[in-house]
């Protein structure tokens, strides 16, 4: 992935997240075993914490169910303040420090 924003509700496939350069995914993963599948070499592992993140992940997951009527969708949706904590955000490292960087020179014309 080179942009963009991801939601994944099922498991992924071994070597997840290599060559991601860019963009973020919310990898749901209620068993805690993402690390046997992901690729450390160029991404982090977050907790989704602020509330910009949970209200982004909600709000793709809400369209998910609507569009696909998905089960799993629902069943999150309707246990968010427990489920919401199984996620993880998966983004570069370098994609971060990009992030940041725009996020303090925005900060920085405001003052």
């Amino acid at each position: 992935m080179t942009g963009g924003r991801v939601v994944i509700l099922g498991s992924t496939g071994r070597n997840f997240a290599a060559g991601m350069s860019g963009g973020i995914a919310y990898l749901y993963d209620p068993d805690d075993c993402l690390l046997n599948n992901l690729n450390l070499e160029l991404v982090e592992i977050d907790a989704v914490k602020t509330l910009e993140d949970r209200d982004e992940l909600y709000g793709m997951i809400e369209k998910h169910a609507q569009f696909t009527e998905s089960i799993v969708a629902q069943k999150i949706l309707n246990q968010w303040d427990s489920a919401v904590n199984a996620f993880k955000k998966i983004i570069p490292s370098l994609y971060r420090k990009i992030l940041e960087q725009k996020s303090a020179e925005s900060l920085g014309q405001r003052d």
